[in-house]
């Protein structure tokens, strides 16, 4: 039998999954789980990278243990963070999206080039962390005259491991950065922010094979496999790994929500731009999704009260709370005080405030079921369809509850995926190959 590992890391955690086929259809088995999230580091918010790849090769050697005949490899994490290389080495830190530095540059960005212009290039969704603005940051701050590359974070992963680098189409798009023309980086935008044109490179397909396994690295993990591209952005993966997805609109629910669909083309209307929805894409369609905040606050929630999700949901239960608050709202994007940022703003909106922790809880899933609703309103507005059902895949699918107000806010039939839909789509890809469809 042949076996895949497919290594899916997310902003929480990640995870090393074989997958093999079975009767036509991938089954995978997790092998290795870790810890990810940011760190605080001199006020400022940072992925320890250099931590990340140590976990990446001891999920690899935990497979290369288990299993003998492993065809080969491939990383997706979400989008948007990379690192900055001069020559061989990193230029520290490696910040994460999180982090709150881009206020300025964005100013200057759009000062430069304005929004609507932007979004008229690109399809891409206003959001303060994507990486035009952060490396219009690190051109302010210098980092970007010694700056050989960049790579996004499966990329450095993939170049650490084989010592080769190839920059991937979909995660390309996740940048703000790339020409929905041409599906290039935006040679017009490189230009006008001074941006050094080597830095951008030709973007390989999901498919293409990056390469062996350096030979330290070899050593390291007791054998040597293939690695090859999947669909690096971990969304881009997801919606490949949905099953019966055309024409449903999806939710890929994690730390983020992407809701969205499958289309043929790119949508740039005024009325796309004015509803922020974005055009990413996957390896012969384009994702037309709209970020949310997603299960972040949750999350946050959590750890603040030190609660698992069961206990959790089962408190929401016992609430009647539910008055809706804005969960894109910018305030909870860096917060580590959730309860605080949703305390504020409800107060700074003149609403009456959650009670006890049940409350904030019960109006978190209520607010971010509500969120789904306006931005499925908005998409049928957009694109001129109805549409009657939605696939949800990620951890938010296991939420029944969840699942269930999103039906009632939504009026729509929820399909709910409880699988790893990201695994499955790095899996299929590494199994089909770059000109699978």
């Amino acid at each position: 039998m042949k076996y895949y590992l497919a290594i899916d890391i997310g902003a929480s955690s990640g995870r090393h999954i074989i997958g093999y086929e079975n009767n036509g259809k991938v089954d995978a088995v997790e092998i290795y789980r870790f810890n990810n999230g940011v760190k605080e580091v001199d006020s400022h918010l940072i992925w320890d990278i250099d931590n990340l790849l140590k976990e990446v090769i001891n999920g690899i050697k935990i497979a290369i243990d288990k299993y003998k005949n492993i065809e080969s490899l491939a990383i997706d994490t979400w989008g948007v963070d990379y690192v900055l290389l001069d020559g061989d080495n990193e230029i520290y830190p490696c910040y994460s999206y999180r982090d709150n530095r881009t206020k300025e540059a964005i100013k200057k960005v759009h000062n430069i080039i304005p929004f609507n212009k932007l979004y008229e290039l690109t399809g891409t969704q206003f959001q303060p962390f994507n990486t035009i603005y952060q490396l219009y940051c690190d051109k302010e701050d210098g980092r970007l005259n010694k700056a050989t590359n960049f790579l996004m974070i499966p990329e450095y992963l993939n170049y650490k491991l084989t010592g080769i680098i190839k920059k991937e189409f979909t995660n390309a798009s996740t940048t703000g950065m790339t020409d929905a023309k041409t599906l290039r980086f935006s040679s017009y935008i490189i230009e006008k922010l001074g941006f050094n044109e080597a830095l951008f490179s030709d973007l390989a397909m999901p498919g293409s094979l990056v390469g062996n396994l350096k030979d330290d690295i070899q050593k390291q993990v007791g054998g040597n496999i293939k690695v090859f591209l999947c669909s690096s952005h971990d969304t881009a993966s997801a919606v490949e790994g949905i099953p019966n997805h055309d024409d449903i609109p999806y939710i890929s629910s994690g730390t983020w929500s992407l809701l969205g669909i499958k289309e043929k083309n790119t949508i740039t209307s005024s009325i796309a731009c004015e509803c922020n929805y974005s055009n990413e894409y996957g390896p012969n369609y384009i994702r037309f999704q709209k970020n949310i905040m997603g299960l972040w606050i949750i999350q946050g929630l959590a750890k603040q009260l030190n609660l698992d999700f069961p206990t959790m949901v089962k408190m929401a239960k016992e609430s009647d709370y539910d008055k809706i608050f804005d969960v894109n709202d910018k305030s909870f994007l860096s917060s580590l005080d959730m309860k605080k940022a949703i305390k504020e703003w409800y107060m700074n909106n003149k609403i009456t405030p959650p009670k006890n922790d049940s409350d904030y809880i019960n109006a978190t899933y209520h607010s971010l079921a509500y969120s789904y609703k306006k931005a499925i309103e908005d998409l049928q507005n957009i694109t001129k369809r109805k549409f009657k059902a939605i696939n949800i895949v990620g951890g938010g699918a296991k939420n029944q509850y969840l699942n269930e107000l999103t039906e009632k806010y939504t009026n729509m039939k929820v399909y709910a995926h409880p699988i790893e839909a990201t695994s499955i789509g790095n899996l299929i890809r590494q199994i089909k190959g770059e000109n699978y469809e």
